[in-house]
């Protein structure tokens, strides 16, 4: 007869089979910040405008070739809880910002890393995190000191030069280099034509048309849409744009009924009398001035031959965020049921015409005057690489969004970085106790950027921090990482124009602390049973020989 076996004393007692737990430095606190040294390490490499690119085959089997590490942190499956918080704290970075999710995750790597080698010399996690809370007290108050120069967007708008323009420059030479200046001047003006008080990034809209090269990408003062018309008129000038979320066919009544039809006479009078009812609703819609009829579901046949023959525009949209998008950009409102619509409730565009780029059929809401929505057509010659413009056209947008909030602008290159590192290890020298090392070693975390940026180019990362260390003790500021040089070189960042926003770097440093201490003082890993799955077989128990 089986006897039940007890389980252990301890939290094993209290949790289900399967459970798993973790404790102590070796097992809990090292092993969270060797998953998240291997994560930073990843993406290291991703950082700065020769950063390598990775593919990435998500779990539904889709590819990315990209260095943008938004993309790849979202398409990785991250299963280590650890690692889970560095990567919420680069979305949260995504969020405020729109750029620097890479600049997150480096940075949060390297204070871990750094806070292994304090661990091992017996300083404790409690130490490490209040020392590195305290470095970032520090930097809060020297932050302000290192801003070069503040923009403000509404007077550098009719400059075709401005530091906004150089500062949208270097966030695309992260993930597009060689590309800058054309990709930075399609952003520059198509974020100038729409931004008056307020910006809203979704008013700046990418289409994607494969064919030709990058160098044809274009402006559109509107919206376009890759589609055919539906019926045969293909164009309109000084067009009034009538805008519907309905079916525009014959109207299906609220309720069921069934008509019992005797005759054919009867039978011709019935379908008449539904013809002329959508005839009259189509003139009625003809009689307002509209030249355009947009819907977000079917055009039925009888519907576009009356559309034809009042010389109306027949355009069907999939998406009702499209048309959501088309109604703000036209300035209508989007009726929910096949009526003549107002005046007020019609739209306007100066033009609404059928395109072909490539072999791909596009139909252009065009405004030539100031326009609430611009469109920045993309034409590549692959998807992969149309994709990856798209997220560079997307940082460079949310790069002029933070410049309308807080035009404050620092130096690129790693310059700021390592001046900040300078300036901690100073103020590092000024505490007693143990959290001076912390502190030294947040000054060294931060020596990982330039460092990264000369790796990734095929120079000494070494060497380069040290001469970048002997030009800041020269008070020479503003000098980083010349990326055009094959040896370890600097330059002058603000002369070269290579200037980052303010915001970017206040709120990644931020999010990067508050990660690396969360993970600290974790000294416990909880793991519950999985849910589902085939249940976890029991020990064996001893067997009586009676």
């Amino acid at each position: 007869m089986a006897l039940s076996v007890p389980k252990a004393p301890g939290v094993s007692q209290m949790l289900k089979d399967g459970a798993r737990m973790y404790s102590g430095l070796e097992e809990a606190v090292y092993r969270n910040i060797t998953a998240c040294k291997e994560f930073a390490h990843c993406v290291r490499s991703a950082y700065g405008p020769n950063g390598m690119n990775k593919m990435v085959i998500n779990h539904l089997e889709k590819q990315f070739v990209t260095s943008d590490a938004a993309t790849i942190i979202n398409e990785l499956d991250v299963e280590h809880p650890a690692a889970k918080l560095m990567v919420l704290a680069s979305q949260m970075q995504e969020h405020e910002v729109g750029d620097g999710t890479n600049f997150v995750i480096i940075l949060a790597g390297a204070l871990l890393e750094n806070a292994e080698e304090l661990l091992r010399l017996g300083v404790t996690t409690t130490e490490i995190a209040d020392g590195y809370k305290k470095a970032l007290e520090r930097i809060v108050e020297l932050l302000p000191s290192f801003v070069c120069e503040t923009v403000d967007t509404q007077a550098t708008k009719t400059e075709p030069e401005s530091r906004v323009k150089d500062c949208i420059r270097t966030s695309v030479m992260s993930k597009q280099y060689g590309q800058e200046d054309f990709i930075a001047d399609l952003i520059y003006r198509a974020c100038n034509s729409i931004y008056t008080d307020h910006f809203n990034v979704d008013n700046i809209r990418v289409c994607k048309i494969l064919g030709s090269s990058l160098m044809k990408s274009e402006i559109v003062n509107g919206m376009v849409f890759k589609r055919f018309v539906e019926g045969d008129v293909s164009s309109a000038a000084s067009a009034k744009i009538a805008l519907y979320s309905c079916p525009v066919d014959i109207i299906q009544t609220e309720t069921k009924g069934t008509v019992l039809i005797k005759t054919a006479d009867e039978l011709m009078k019935f379908s008449r009398g539904e013809e002329n009812l959508l005839e009259q609703q189509i003139k009625a819609i003809a009689d307002t001035g509209c030249k355009v009829i947009v819907a977000g579901a079917k055009f039925g046949d009888m519907a576009l031959h009356y559309c034809n023959k009042y010389g109306i525009m027949a355009v069907r949209l999939n998406s009702k965020f499209d048309l959501r998008r088309l109604s703000k950009a036209v300035n209508g409102i989007v009726l929910p049921r096949l009526t003549a619509p107002t005046q007020e409730e019609l739209g306007y565009c100066d033009s609404v015409v059928v395109e072909e780029l490539g072999d791909t059929g596009i139909v252009a809401f065009r405004n030539e005057g100031k326009n609430r929505i611009a469109t920045i057509v993309i034409r590549g010659a692959t998807d992969n690489f149309m994709d990856d413009i798209e997220r560079a056209i997307n940082d460079g947008v949310n790069t002029y969004k933070t410049l309308t909030k807080d035009g404050r602008l620092v130096v690129g290159g790693g310059a700021f970085e390592l001046a900040l590192a300078h300036r901690l290890a100073e103020y590092a020298d000024t505490l007693p106790g143990l959290e001076q090392y912390a502190v030294r070693k947040f000054a060294t975390s931060l020596d990982v950027f330039p460092k990264a940026l000369a790796d990734n180019s095929g120079v000494n990362g070494t060497e380069l921090v040290q001469k970048l260390y002997e030009d800041h003790l020269n008070s020479r500021w503003y000098n980083g990482f010349d990326i055009d040089s094959e040896q370890p070189a600097t330059v002058n960042c603000y002369e070269k124009s290579i200037v980052e926003t303010y915001a970017a770097k206040y709120w990644g440093i931020k999010y990067a602390v508050e990660a690396a201490t969360t993970i600290l003082k974790i000294d416990q890993i909880i793991m519950a049973k999985r849910a589902g799955g085939p249940k976890v077989r029991a020990p064996a128990p001893d067997q009586d020989d009676d």
